[in-house]
């Protein structure tokens, strides 16, 4: 039977890791590190639960997001009915 716990660190060997870390980032850095990690992981659990939440983000909006989300659909492509061309293209910043 296999152990679950085969290759993670036990006391000692947290000991080490530890030291290392200090020895690397320096004392003074380890709470700007442990902050700026706590932060990157609050932002990512943000985002995904926003994706999971798809359509619930919309109605959450802000009015100045509704405002700018009205305002790229209002000048979304359109063109001429005599001539065919397009009056105003909508540019969104990808490749093509």
């Amino acid at each position: 039977m296999i152990n679950p716990m085969i290759g993670m660190p036990q006391g000692a060997e947290w000991l080490v890791i530890l030291a290392i870390v200090v020895l690397v980032f320096g004392a003074a850095k380890l709470p700007e590190l442990a902050r700026s990690s706590g932060q990157a992981l609050r932002i990512f659990k943000t985002e995904t639960k926003d994706l999971r939440d798809g359509d619930k983000a919309d109605k959450k909006a802000t009015p100045e997001q509704r405002e700018i989300e009205t305002r790229n659909e209002a000048t979304s492509a359109t063109t001429d009915p005599t001539t065919g061309e397009v009056v105003h293209e909508r540019r969104d910043d990808t490749t093509a």
